[in-house]
């Protein structure tokens, strides 16, 4: 697809990628073969996302929920995970793109937190684009934690007043702008404890493609679809 039929690019997407699991189960494999071929899927949405100069990509990778799958899922996953951040990082210096952790990564070994905290302070400089993750991420988790300290720093003078505002500052995606597009893949209807304060006025993209056949055409679809939608936030489009 040409990138010039796209008039109106997003700033920020996030992306639900499901449907791992069961693109292994439809091909008699095992679910960890779904996320193998899922990690293919997150390179080439990546890669197309820096091409088109989007500067915000959020990925959901691991839920808070998920801890309670399988021991022996949870751990390719995570040995998955460090893959991951091995291979990509020569990808993320040469494209200018600065990773960035939503979630809780105290819930993972310690050596995959150091493996985070080292390739987020490897990428720290890079300015072209954020692609934030979400491990162990919880959505009510982070409202809460960012109310609680909110409340914290109220009760001792430090901020004055307390609005929309000043909230989203101890949200995790503090600084950053809220997506404009969300996409879910393997047609599920649900959001999934996922960015609940920032996706109040997302527009919302569902396909039945699962995650790890994903790729650049695909995306590129839900680029087109977000650029014919009407964004009135509230507004009554005027005659």
């Amino acid at each position: 697809m040409d990138t010039d039929e796209i008039k109106n690019l997003p700033v920020h997407v996030a992306i639900i990628m499901d449907g791992n699991g069961r693109w292994a189960r439809q091909r008699n494999l095992p679910r960890v073969e779904g996320h193998l071929v899922g990690m293919e899927s997150v390179r080439d949405v990546v890669t197309t996302t820096r091409k088109l100069n989007i500067p915000y990509l959020t990925l959901y990778a691991f839920s808070k929920e998920n801890w309670t799958r399988p021991k022996e899922e949870v751990k390719r996953l995570l040995e998955i995970l460090e893959i991951y951040l091995e291979r990509e990082l020569p990808l993320m210096m040469e494209n200018g793109i600065r990773l960035n952790i939503l979630g809780d990564i105290r819930d993972f070994p310690k050596r995959i937190q150091r493996k985070l905290q080292e390739t987020m302070e490897k990428t720290k400089r890079n300015k072209d684009m954020w692609l934030n993750i979400a491990l162990s991420y919880s959505a009510r988790k982070e409202i809460l934690q960012a109310a609680k300290t909110l409340a914290e720093d109220y009760r001792r003078g430090s901020i004055k007043r307390i609005n929309e505002r000043v909230f989203e500052r101890y949200l995790w995606t503090s600084g950053m702008p809220d997506p404009d597009l969300l996409i879910r893949t393997s047609g599920e209807m649900r959001i999934s404890n996922f960015l609940l304060w920032q996706i109040a006025y997302t527009e919302l993209y569902v396909t039945e493609i699962l995650w790890p056949d994903f790729r650049k055409e695909a995306y590129m679809e839900a680029l087109k679809e977000y650029s014919r939608r009407d964004r009135r936030f509230g507004r009554v489009k005027e005659a």
